[in-house]
């Protein structure tokens, strides 16, 4: 199961487009992008679903900083992004994704 993220630099921006991809793989009706940049709140950043199975979302993250993030699945099961930049142990005994921007 491959996820992906995709880096956009711009040379006059301080912000990078971060494209999150999660695979039809993950069999999921929903999934939700959780992280560092939305407060860790579970409903407000939905992926789109594409007609191949797989979710992206697309965000504009800050330069120079680290974000740690998760997908949410179905409202109920937490995945992880196996290509992020590194990992971080959370409070709940698991790890976060990481994306250094």
């Amino acid at each position: 199961m491959s996820t992906m993220l995709k880096k956009q630099y711009f040379k006059t921006k301080d912000t990078c487009k971060v494209t999150f991809s999660l695979p039809a793989a993950v069999q999921g009706e929903t999934v939700f992008l959780v992280g560092d940049f939305n407060g860790w709140d579970e409903k407000n950043l939905p992926m789109k679903r594409h007609k191949d199975g797989s979710f992206t979302a697309t965000l504009e993250l800050s330069k120079g900083k680290e974000y740690q993030f998760r997908y949410l699945v179905n409202g109920s099961e937490w995945h992880n992004d196996w290509q992020a930049d590194r990992y971080v142990p959370n409070p709940f005994s698991g790890d976060n994704s990481v994306v250094v921007v």
